[in-house]
C-alpha cells in the first residue's frame, strides 16, 4: 500500500460482516508501513458509523492493517472513553483497493483494558453467527486460529503489542496532523 501512497493519504476504513453486510466504517491518514503492516491513523474527533450508530471519537487511536494476518489491531491513545488500549477484531485479511481497506469482521475480539487484563470478548456472538451466517469451516479455523495466536501476542506483550510500537505510531499521527 505505502509504496505508492505517501503518509498523510486519507484511507477509507470499511469493516464488513458476514457474508457482506455493512459493519463500522470511518476515514483515517495513512501512516506508514512496518513489519507488521501498514498504519493507519485517526485523530481525535474521528466520525465513526455503522448502520444505525454514529459517534465521534475523543481519542486518537492507530490502526494495523497486517499484510497476511487475519485481524485488524487498533491502539488507543489515553485519555479517553475507551476501556482499552488495544482492541483486535479476528477478522478476514484486509483487502486494499486504492485508498480502501476492507475486512469482515468475524465477531471474535481480543482486548487489553488500560490495567493491563487481556481476555477474548463476543465469543457468543461468534457460537451464535457461525450457525445463523452459515460460516465456512474454513473461516471458522481462520477466525479460531487467529484469536488463539493474537490472545498469545497481546498477553505476552509481543511486538505490536509491545508499549513502543504503538506509541511511535501515535506520535506519527500527531506529526502528520501537525
Amino acid at each position: 500500500m505505502t509504496a505508492h501512497h505517501p503518509a498523510g493519504d486519507a484511507v477509507r476504513c470499511v469493516a464488513r460482516k458476514w457474508p457482506d453486510r455493512p459493519h463500522w466504517e470511518h476515514d483515517g491518514r495513512l501512516l506508514g508501513e512496518d513489519e507488521h503492516g501498514v498504519w493507519v491513523g485517526a485523530p481525535a474527533g474521528t466520525r465513526m458509523a455503522r448502520p444505525g450508530v454514529e459517534f465521534v471519537t475523543d481519542q486518537a487511536q492507530v490502526t494495523l492493517f497486517p499484510h497476511d494476518g487475519a485481524f485488524v489491531a487498533t491502539f488507543y491513545a489515553p485519555g479517553g472513553r475507551s476501556v482499552c488500549d488495544v482492541y483486535v477484531d479476528i477478522a478476514t485479511v484486509p483487502v486494499w483497493s486504492g485508498g480502501t481497506v476492507t475486512a469482515v469482521d468475524l465477531d471474535l475480539d481480543v482486548v487489553r483494558g488500560w490495567t493491563g487484563r487481556v481476555w477474548v470478548d463476543d465469543e457468543d456472538e461468534f457460537a451464535a453467527n457461525r450457525v445463523r451466517y452459515a460460516y465456512p469451516p474454513d473461516l471458522v479455523r481462520l477466525a479460531a486460529e487467529s484469536c488463539e495466536q493474537v490472545h498469545a501476542a497481546v498477553r505476552g506483550a509481543e511486538p505490536p503489542y509491545d508499549a513502543m510500537t504503538a506509541a511511535r505510531w501515535l506520535a506519527t499521527l500527531a506529526a502528520v496532523r501537525a
